[in-house]
């Protein structure tokens, strides 16, 4: 969009001209001259127009006050001849030369001068600046006599109101040229603007603050982040120096000696920052300096991404708390407990047997947490010696011992950064282990082999344990502090004889499974028929664990059998002989919290004897009740076998006093 500012003779310039331009612009002839062109300007919205094109004092006048490129349509020294022989046929032939006069804006034509000098031309030659000195002007030079004057359109308008004639000075050529040189202005604006819209949108949607400054530290331009983190607006900031609005972000250094400075720590407005400071160069010249600014908490955020995004598979949890199988009041208790620490970052303490799924639940709590997306890294602290379980758990630094790898290693604790550690067996870590434990767990940072500085590390931590910590404490073999360090959150995992009643729940899940893996066609329900009143007399030392294996081994020994009535009684404890005969000695010190009775080298369960006293009763029993009388009868014989100590009883049929005596009761 073009404007041709002109009045009278210029305008009807422009009408002849711009037909030869409506392909290029659109071309609007402004027949209006200086304020009234800024006021028709400031009715439209900005960026309507692209360019003006204006003569004489019209043109200066709007190039002052306009933020717009202004063309001037220049008078060339043809269109000085041209006017001048044209004025010369207009003047009557009884009248001198010295009766014309050239009139120019602000200063006289050089050409001219010279033109006149050569051809020894008897024509003065004046100026005005302004309208009212130009109307001044052509009255004088009527007074003095003057016939013909040459000039603008304004002072060509103002002498035919005087009376005389007016010659118009500029040419179409020169108009043409003006418009040539708009256009050409105009599109390398559009470029520019579009560069610029570009560069500010770029700017606008970066989270980092960026300030652009001059040699003195004056800012030229910031965008919204960095106003946002200075506590200024855009327009208020732009024209003051960097160093009165934030000191601590100190250009001068990097205006000095033209270098960068890259991630410089920086405190400010109660955070911490990450600050880059550039040299800005043309062509080799410092012509200023870019800052940009960007919370450190915002590096945290993408070293948590980058951590999820690239998280090796065996370090997801695949377990979830619903896996934790079993309605047993006992179980319900614990995913609920589960369900109500998965909700806070503190420590965990799991107790349990061996096989009691002490890491399922650790997996199912890490599942159901804030912690979700980020790692699950599993370690047993029994299965490495002690140099070894250090470098596992804390890494080391290149070059830290014999055989370190090139470059160093990253821990367990850091490679779970933001997810949870799950320490198995907890109570076989050896001492020292155990200190270099406690600092990490209080001050949440990790000193890898062989190095001197400490990495931040966010890690939420559930240990497990078979044993009794505090007697491991008392003995000297645990360390006190780190004890009260990780039972913060204590979870027991019940044991698979102290939860018989999930027995029914969790055979048929195991065997289907196992006879899917096998290949077997036998019928899961009849195969589990023969089976419960077997595997619900024994005691499952194994607990769970060795529950899914047995069920294993059934399910591939039976692989080819189609009718399960064909796998009797007999067949079963050829495959199994511990579901028909009596356990070995159970040792108590791995469960019960370590409790142990020297009184007692066996559990008193199952037998002949306790079979035999129920077969002989001869009364029809279903398999509930059979079950029942069974564990009864095997209570009462270890009440025998302990002398009527029900103390020692409960530990040996690894249930507690109140279970016992509501058993005894319902018997």
């Amino acid at each position: 969009m073009i404007w041709a500012v002109g009045i009278s003779k210029l305008g009807e310039l422009y009408r002849d001209i711009v037909p030869d331009y409506v392909a290029q612009a659109d071309v609007h002839i402004v027949d209006k001259g200086y304020e009234a062109v800024i006021e028709a300007l400031e009715r439209l919205p900005a960026g309507s127009v692209d360019g003006i094109v204006a003569a004489g004092s019209n043109g200066d006048f709007l190039r002052e006050r306009l933020a717009l490129p202004v063309v001037l349509v220049k008078v060339t020294g043809s269109d000085v001849m041209h006017a001048l022989a044209r004025a010369r046929r207009a003047l009557p032939a009884s009248l001198p030369d010295s009766r014309i006069a050239l009139v120019s804006y602000a200063r006289p034509a050089a050409e001219f001068e010279r033109f006149k000098r050569a051809f020894h031309l008897d024509i003065s030659q004046h100026t005005y600046v302004d309208a009212q000195n130009a109307e001044d002007l052509v009255h004088r030079l009527r007074d003095d006599g003057m016939a013909v004057i040459v000039g603008p359109g304004l002072v060509t308008q103002l002498t035919e109101r005087a009376g005389l004639t007016g010659i118009f000075l500029y040419s179409q050529d020169s108009v043409r040229a003006a418009f040539d040189t708009a256009l050409e202005v105009a599109r390398l604006g559009r470029i520019e603007a579009q560069r610029r819209e570009r560069l500010d949108t770029v700017l606008r949607h970066l989270h980092e603050g960026v300030a652009a400054v001059d040699l003195n530290g004056r800012i030229e331009a910031l965008n919204a982040s960095m106003a946002g983190i200075l506590g200024v607006t855009a327009a208020d900031a732009v024209g003051r120096t960097l160093d009165t609005i934030a000191p601590a972000l100190d250009i001068a250094r990097t205006l000095e000696s033209a270098s960068a400075e890259l991630e410089a720590i920086v405190s400010m407005a109660g955070k911490t920052w990450v600050i880059n400071r550039i040299p800005l160069l043309d062509q080799g010249t410092l012509t200023g300096a870019l800052v940009t600014c960007q919370d450190s908490q915002s590096f945290a955020r993408v070293d948590r991404s980058l951590r999820s995004r690239h998280r090796p598979r065996h370090l997801v949890a695949r377990y979830r708390l619903d896996d934790l199988i079993g309605d047993s009041a006992a179980m319900t208790q614990v995913r609920a407990l589960a369900r109500r620490y998965a909700q806070t970052d503190s420590t965990v303490l799991v107790h349990g047997e061996s096989g009691t799924g002490k890491e399922l639940l650790a997996q199912g709590i890490h599942n159901a947490s804030r912690r979700r997306d980020y790692p699950f890294v599993a370690i047993n602290c029994a299965a490495f010696p002690e140099t070894l379980l250090e470098s596992e758990l804390f890494g080391y630094e290149d070059g830290a011992f014999s055989g370190a790898r090139r470059g160093g290693k990253a821990g367990l604790f850091e490679t779970a950064h933001n997810g949870t550690i799950f320490l198995d067996e907890i109570g076989e870590m050896p001492m020292p282990l155990q200190t270099r434990l406690l600092r990490v767990l209080q001050e949440r940072e990790v000193l890898r082999l062989g190095a001197n500085e400490p990495v931040p590390c966010d890690v939420r931590v559930i240990a497990a344990t078979h044993r009794d910590l505090r007697q491991q404490v008392a003995a000297g073999l645990f360390r006190e502090d780190l004890y009260y360090r990780l039972n913060i959150l204590r979870m027991v995992l019940p044991a698979l004889r102290e939860r018989m009643d999930d027995l029914p729940r969790l055979t048929p899940l195991f065997l289907e499974r196992a006879l899917a893996r096998a290949g077997a066609r036998v019928s899961v329900d009849a195969l589990q028929a023969s089976l419960l009143p077997l595997l619900a007399s024994y005691r499952w030392p194994g607990n769970v664990r060795e529950l899914e294996n047995l069920l294993e081994r059934i399910a591939v020994v039976c692989a080819d059998v189609v009718d399960a009535r064909e796998i009797s009684r007999a067949r079963l404890v050829e495959i199994a002989p511990e579901l028909g005969t009596t356990p070995p000695a159970f040792d108590v010190s791995k469960t019960n919290g370590g409790r142990t009775n020297s009184t007692m080298g066996t559990m008193g369960v199952t037998g002949p004897t306790s079979e035999a006293a129920v077969e002989a009763s001869g009364a029809p029993m279903t398999g509930r009740e059979r079950r029942a009388a069974l564990e009864l009868a095997r209570i009462h014989s270890t009440l025998a076998a302990c002398g009527g100590d029900r103390n020692a009883a409960c530990e040996a049929l690894g249930i507690s006093r109140s279970t016992l005596w509501r058993k005894l009761r319902a018997g």
